[in-house]
């Protein structure tokens, strides 16, 4: 998987400056805890830190190839080409000879015989930055559905980039500012594509190549979803779903290292994992996650009506799997070391569903000491449908990003602590109605399709570009923490452009979420996990942890230097303390409680600087 970051600059020798390169390198360590490498020449430094997969005892970074022509070429990439193998033989037909067996190789030749061209060739999940010495420019690249994360800051005289902000914020020279465009991506659940937190940095589109010159800076989309007419009959849908999804699964196995999948008991995973078995010839290991005490203290919610552990268990059983139950102390989410460790993954205050980012980072960290790859059943719920708001009308007409409707609107919530002026301010409803603009006009049309299907097309594509992408982030962050590459084979291009395309009937045609999905595999899973009702990622429900974060606000209030007062309703943070335990306890009553606490932790911990 890996971290990379760099550094490029027309108007100085990098050579000179290669404390500063190894200082933005480092902080991808957790990213790639197996080795790392730095690389100078002229106008450029790339650093890589490795989290070796493919070819261990090879495949160092930055990868430097010089050709018979003198051409010189460097790359420092991130991720997994699913189908490398393909590409090196075809490559090796031209007459390119390799001396490792990994795909980051395979790549740097790649761009050597097809130049920009190679993109369009690549299937996997990748971030890199690859510098043409010839030619003196650099390319940035990212895969089709954003798996992988990448970002830069445009500078004077050239750019400084890396998987994630740290590894641009390690430079003396971008300021940590942070403007109200800025703080409304903080505390809306809003997503925008290319944009970040921090001021005068951007994060790479999915699909897109960014390429730096002297001349400046250019970005080209080398794919999006695209709208076609779909001319299978039912039949033939389901049939290809599975064929794809199978292609998929059994590409996105490829490893020299330990891999699992993580398994929730729900349609999503278990599909996942019952592919995983088939094709890959045998029992998987399969990891799952739940709190101590949740079987006799669990309630059911408006989003969870019942508990992973019986349907895990039973797919267990189903599929022969290695199986490891996880299971978590509710307290130790609150631990000052594990928030801390959250908090310098994410580089921003962790908005939504904050217990859940603790709980992936212990999980993913349990995981990490048995195996180094997982396969994720995430990405489904957009692809096929599975969240409520496809099937409520009301959310589907609403003229906003419908989980942000009445709805479901209460578990993206979590403002209410904030002071009323500053809400305001930042005007919170027109940013939102502006992006929501942004978007729909991205949208692709269909002439002549059903209005009905359109705006269910709509729905889906502000899925598949905007909501995913916040569970990627998560998922990513909180598991390259740990030193584990996540794999999501329900992010597999192809998958993805043919599943958009199919008519919201034929998606829903038993009139269920994910109707398309739960017929394509349905044959292997037990009837209970295939019929099985979709059920979020589990919350704690502890009501310890609800203790523990009451006391975090109260010394909060209590100190007058902490600098997330400035931005409070004191007088309701002080009136949440005096309302009895539990009266906050579910997950989505505790966003405004959880937002207040990482706000204030990332203030102080990146020292930002708010000009609103």
């Amino acid at each position: 998987m890996c971290g990379i970051a760099g550094w490029i600059d027309f108007a100085r020798d990098l050579a000179r400056e290669r404390a500063t390169a190894w200082a933005m390198t480092d902080t991808m360590a957790c990213r790639g805890p197996d080795d790392a490498g730095l690389w100078t020449g002229g106008h450029a430094a790339l650093g890589h830190r490795r989290l070796a997969v493919i070819d261990p005892a090879h495949g160092r970074q930055p990868m430097h190839r010089t050709l018979p022509d003198g051409t010189s070429h460097v790359i420092t990439f991130s991720g997994e080409i699913y189908h490398f193998r393909e590409l090196r033989a075809e490559l090796e037909s031209h007459g390119h000879r390799f001396r490792t067996h990994c795909d980051t190789e395979v790549v740097l030749h790649g761009y050597a015989r097809w130049g920009r061209g190679l993109v369009d060739r690549l299937d996997g999940m990748y971030a890199f930055a690859l510098w043409d010495e010839a030619r003196q420019e650099l390319l940035l690249v990212r895969d089709r559905m954003g798996v992988k994360p990448l970002y830069y800051h445009p500078t004077a005289t050239g750019v400084l980039f890396g998987s994630e902000p740290k590894a641009v914020l390690a430079h003396p020279a971008p300021r940590r500012r942070v403007t109200a465009e800025g703080l409304c991506e903080v505390l809306d659940m809003v997503k925008t594509p290319g944009r970040t937190v921090f001021s005068g940095m951007r994060e790479v589109l999915p699909g897109e190549v960014v390429t730096v010159r002297r001349t400046g800076v250019t970005r080209h989309r080398y794919w999006t979803l695209r709208a076609r007419t779909h001319t299978d009959d039912l039949a033939t849908t389901v049939a290809t779903v599975r064929e794809l999804l199978t292609d998929a699964v059994r590409g996105q196995l490829v490893s020299d290292v330990p891999l699992c999948a993580l398994l929730s008991g729900g349609l999503d995973s278990s599909a996942v994992t019952a592919l995983a078995t088939l094709t890959g010839g045998g029992p998987v290991r399969t990891f799952s996650v739940d709190f101590a005490g949740s079987d006799t203290r669990f309630q059911p919610d408006a989003v969870r009506g019942d508990t992973d552990a019986p349907y895990v268990r039973e797919m267990v059983r189903h599929v022969a799997a290695v199986h490891t139950e996880v299971v978590l102390d509710s307290a130790d989410l609150a631990a000052p070391a594990v928030r801390a460790a959250v908090l310098g993954a994410t580089d921003v205050p962790p908005a939504f569903w904050g217990d859940m980012w603790p709980s992936l980072y212990l999980f993913f960290r349990q995981v990490r000491q048995h195996c180094t790859v997982a396969l994720s059943g995430e990405a489904a719920d957009e692809l096929f449908g599975g969240y409520r708001w496809f099937h409520r009308s009301a959310a589907v007409d609403a003229g906003t990003f419908p989980w942000l409707t009445s709805g479901s609107a209460r578990y993206f919530g979590g403002r209410g602590l904030f002071d009323r002026g500053l809400l305001d301010k930042l005007d919170l409803p027109g940013y939102r109605r502006d992006r929501y603009a942004e978007a729909r006009e991205e949208v692709p049309v269909l002439p002549g399709e059903d209005a009905r299907e359109a705006e269910l097309r709509r729905v889906a594509y502000l899925g598949l570009t905007r909501f995913v992408q916040t569970l990627l982030d998560r998922k990513d962050r909180m598991s390259m923490a740990t030193g584990l590459e996540v794999r999501v084979p329900f992010c597999d291009h192809r998958l993805v452009d043919y599943v958009f395309n199919v008519p919201w009937a034929m998606k829903s045609f038993d009139g269920r979420e994910k109707s398309l999905l739960r017929a394509a595999v349905r044959d292997l899973l037990p009837e209970s996990v295939a019929t099985r009702v979709k059920t979020p990622y589990p919350a704690t429900q502890d009501p310890v942890y609800e203790r523990l974060l009451r006391d975090e606000l109260a010394a909060l209030l209590a100190d007058p230097g902490a600098p997330v007062r400035d931005l409070l309703d004191l007088g309701r943070a002080r009136d949440l303390l005096r309302r009895p335990v539990g009266a906050v306890s579910r997950p989505y009553d505790r966003g405004g409680l959880e937002l207040v606490l990482w706000m204030n932790s990332w203030l102080v911990r990146y020292d930002v600087s708010l000009e609103l």
